[in-house]
């Protein structure tokens, strides 16, 4: 594991504290910024400088895929078929069940059944002042139309933006300190990249109308499409280019080496200015963090066992278990970030139930992995690549990148 993602938690922790004081000590930074946007009908959309760091932040993860890889799924059905089960059919609505008992019932009264958060207007939506739209209603802030709603709705739509991304990055460090088949982690990747742009927009759009959210299509389609597709279409060419003229070599060990602190240093400088919006919600209520944090927790052990159990019922091996298990319960941050921001806009609340989720997830994976190792010998061994001839050059490859 390199530096910057070894001390991930550090730096999210120290971005935390630098955003506060940037809103406090010069609160128009931020406004600025975040007002360089593309507006439709007097409404922002895109935040341009935002847009940049998120696609910066997708951008070297996704040329690191190798998509030639997937070809080779079809020889490892069974962890495959776990992985996509428990990514798509149990852990979105698991995720929404357990957001929903705690954020809108148990800690209801902590956070406060009155707050309120404001939001973009859904792209497309011709609303006027005083309309109702989902739980929310339609207010002015500032001269710009915004969808008032519930502050702990708006922390569940963060969260489900959260459960419905499966991990296409870190993960890929988890596997590795975890000892497990490499080879079935680059592949789940890609097929996670994959799916990610059918499946991502079908099930958030789905779960965010039962929680009476703003379901913004357009702008939830066009989210898929800047921070999934264009990476992933960018990555893919420019992989393939970046081989035929430099060689493998050169770009496993130049040019990946260079992009690694990039997509940390861009998710790092989107928290700064996340924070310095949420500063002051922060500071009058400290223990907000800690409140969206208890049912991601929960959620990320629960996920975790049910693929470490149904990969020992299955009869993997612990190779395939391992990553099987983490792949369910880390989540694809950067893209949740992402969306949020350009759903519900970098002060909403629902960016900053995202950026909570960055801040526990690297502790509590590590955490994860410790348990995985000591427990290996619950499990039968086997090859630590997808299939005995399959994937060994690659993965020593991959495995340099990471460290």
């Amino acid at each position: 594991m390199g530096f910057f993602e070894r001390y991930l938690t550090v730096w999210v922790a120290l971005c935390i504290v630098g955003g506060i004081v940037l809103g406090k000590v010069a609160p128009g930074v931020a406004q600025t910024l975040d007002g360089m946007a593309i507006y439709v009908d007097a409404a922002p959309v895109v935040s341009i400088p935002i847009a940049l760091c998120l696609f910066f932040m997708m951008y070297p993860i996704m040329v690191k895929i190798d998509f030639g890889e997937v070809l080779k799924a079809g020889r490892a059905i069974k962890p495959v078929g776990i992985t996509l089960f428990i990514n798509w059919v149990i852990k979105p609505f698991t995720m929404y069940a357990i957001a929903s008992v705690f954020l809108g019932t148990l800690f209801l009264g902590l956070i406060g059944p009155d707050a309120v958060d404001h939001v973009k207007m859904p792209l497309g939506t011709d609303l006027s002042v005083g309309d109702s739209y989902g739980a929310g209603k339609v207010v002015m802030v500032d001269s710009v139309k915004m969808l008032e709603v519930p502050l702990w709705r708006s922390y569940l739509a963060g969260c489900i933006l959260l459960g419905i991304a499966p991990c296409t990055a870190m993960v890929l460090v988890w596997g590795f300190l975890a000892k497990g088949n490499d080879g079935h982690t680059l592949v789940m990747v890609a097929i996670n990249s994959l799916t990610m742009l059918v499946l991502y927009g079908v099930f958030g759009g789905f779960l965010l109308g039962v929680g009476k959210l703003p379901v913004p299509w357009q702008a939830l389609l066009l989210s898929i499409g800047v921070y999934v597709a264009l990476p992933l279409i960018a990555g893919f060419f420019s992989r393939k280019w970046l081989i035929a003229s430099k060689g493998e070599t050169w770009f496993k060990e130049k040019f990946l080496h260079v992009l690694t602190p990039v997509t940390i240093a861009a998710l790092l400088a989107t928290l700064v200015l996340l924070f310095s919006f949420k500063g002051e919600t922060i500071l009058q209520n400290p223990l907000t963090i800690l409140w969206i944090a208890i049912p991601l927790f929960i959620q990320t052990v629960v996920i975790f066992a049910l693929g470490y159990a149904v990969s020992k019922v299955m009869g993997l091996t612990y190779e395939n278990a391992a990553p099987t298990a983490m792949i369910g319960a880390s989540n694809h941050f950067e893209v949740a970030i992402a969306t949020s921001t350009m759903l519900y806009g970098l002060s909403s609340g629902a960016a900053l139930a995202t950026v909570v989720g960055v801040l526990i997830e690297v502790p509590l994976m590590l955490g994860l992995v410790k348990f995985c190792v000591r427990t290996q010998n619950w499990f039968g061994h086997g090859p630590t690549s997808l299939t005995s001839d399959a994937v060994d050059a690659p993965v020593e490859n991959s495995i340099g990148e990471r460290s």
